[in-house]
This record gives structure tokens, C-alpha cells and sequence, in this order.
């Protein structure tokens, strides 16, 4: 498969079979991802690789964290934490924080971003699907989230990446053309 089709092939997969990952492709998918481009090869990343018993208490810390934020909306909690539970796999991707240097650190958290981007297009190779999760169960922007890795104050999470087995197809994206969100000067 060209780089092209897989861009073009790359899904958001929510649902997955009720089936672990293979250590062999977690380390697969963690390989891909230091491939990422970054700036000076500082190599800003690590990732928490989360399932089992700490996977369980993610989904505890994940419910708690639903249900203070959406107090009135117990279906959405119940239906996130579904989701969650359904997922077999759970990495957080942490950028380094440089002190005093705010776009070195900037430019960490972007080389993370990269580094997501290639798990996402390994994962379809490895027979995987893949989402990146920011908001809700995302857990991003929660502190109890850094508490729970035990992550040093100069990590950055960027994001919380849900792995495992598709269920089912997932649809195309619609996507809009590169004319309406390209300018020429």
C-alpha cells in the first residue's frame, strides 16, 4: 500500500472485538511511533502502555471523571465508559516540557502528535484500529490522569490513544477538498 492510501484509509475506529493486543504489536506500534520527525532528535515522547488491573482503574478514574463533568447526563457517562470498557488497549503519549524554553516544549508536544499519526498508520498494517482521544474519557486535560501515571511535571499529555481489534467496518470520512482550504500566494 503507497503512503497516499493510507492516509486515504486511515480511520478513527471505535469498536472493537472483545480480544487482547499482542505485546509483539503494542512494541510494533511504539516502534512506528519514535520514527516520528522531531526537532533537534530530542525524542520527546513517552508512553503509557495501559491494560489489565491498570487499564480497570483507568475506567474507575475515567467514571469518576465523567460523572463530576456531566452530572445530569448518567447515559453519556454509562455509554463513554461502555466504550472504554469494550477497548482492549489505552497508551497516553507524553511530550517532554523544556523550563523556560516555551517553544522547544511546543515543538515537543508537536513531535507527539507525529508520533500518534505513526501508531495510527501502523495500526491498519498491523490489522489494528486506532483512535486518538483528547476530551471526555480522553482524560487529557484532568490532572488525576498525570496522578495516575505518575508522570514527572515535565510531561505534557497529549493525547490517550484507544487500540484494538475492528469491529465491524468503519466508514469513510467525508472530507472537504484541498482547493477550499489551500491559498496560493
Amino acid at each position: 500500500m503507497s503512503i497516499v492510501q493510507a492516509l486515504r484509509s486511515r480511520r478513527a475506529v471505535r469498536n472493537y472485538e472483545q480480544r487482547e493486543v499482542e505485546a509483539e504489536k503494542i512494541n510494533a506500534l511504539l516502534e512506528a511511533a519514535v520514527l516520528a520527525p522531531n526537532d533537534r532528535l530530542r525524542e520527546p515522547w513517552h508512553f503509557y502502555v495501559i491494560q489489565g488491573e491498570a487499564k480497570q482503574r483507568y475506567e474507575q478514574l475515567a467514571r469518576e471523571f465523567l460523572e463530576e463533568r456531566f452530572p445530569t447526563k448518567p447515559h453519556l457517562v454509562k455509554d463513554s465508559i461502555a466504550v472504554l470498557e469494550a477497548t482492549p488497549l489505552v497508551i497516553v503519549a507524553t511530550a517532554d516540557i523544556i523550563p523556560g524554553d516555551e517553544a522547544s516544549s511546543e515543538d515537543n508536544e508537536y513531535a507527539v502528535a507525529c508520533a500518534i499519526h505513526s501508531m495510527w498508520l501502523a495500526a491498519e498494517e498491523l490489522g489494528l484500529g486506532l483512535v486518538w482521544r483528547t476530551r471526555g474519557i480522553g482524560l487529557v486535560r484532568d490532572e488525576r490522569l498525570h496522578q495516575f501515571l505518575g508522570s514527572p511535571e515535565h510531561r505534557k499529555i497529549v493525547g490517550t490513544v484507544f487500540v484494538g481489534y475492528p469491529s465491524g467496518d468503519t466508514p469513510e470520512t467525508k472530507r472537504s477538498a484541498v482547493a477550499d482550504k489551500t491559498t496560493w500566494l
